[in-house]
């Protein structure tokens, strides 16, 4: 599966989308829909087309976690809502994480509270109530 359109405009919506580097909250130099790399440094200025290409290789990322580590049947909003918040915690942190080990035991309840585990900074609360939301509808 990979992620729908609508998913991507819901991760577009909660990451924004800009054509010139910024730091991050952390320092950390980004553009486009949060892609960050060794590319990216102050002045860097990209196409509208470099920032949707660049999304959706940064996608392909966490689409393949989840195409390779879930192991129940996911509906389209699942599977969105966990490549948003993949693209947000690494695929390190959900290959190790307490949801991926509930996916996998067919509780999806019980994953779907995990999304309100993850709530630090606390800027990041919206965001992971809209994935908790995208996850369950």
């Amino acid at each position: 599966m990979i992620m729908s359109e609508k998913g991507l405009e819901l991760l577009t919506l909660r990451e924004g989308f800009k054509t010139f580097a910024y730091q991050d909250t952390r320092g950390i130099w980004t553009i486009g829909v949060g892609h960050t790399g060794p590319e990216v440094v102050k002045g860097l200025v990209w196409t509208a087309k470099q920032v949707t290409d660049a999304l959706r290789a940064d996608v392909a990322t966490a689409e393949k976690a989840i195409n390779g580590g879930v192991k129940v049947v996911l509906t389209h909003n699942q599977f969105d809502a966990l490549a948003s918040f993949i693209f947000n915690v690494g695929v390190g942190a959900f290959t190790r994480s307490t949801m991926l080990k509930l996916l996998n035991q067919g509780n999806y309840t019980e994953a779907a509270k995990q999304f309100d585990r993850w709530v630090i900074p606390v800027e990041i609360t919206s965001r992971r109530m809209s994935e908790k939301a995208q996850f369950k509808s």
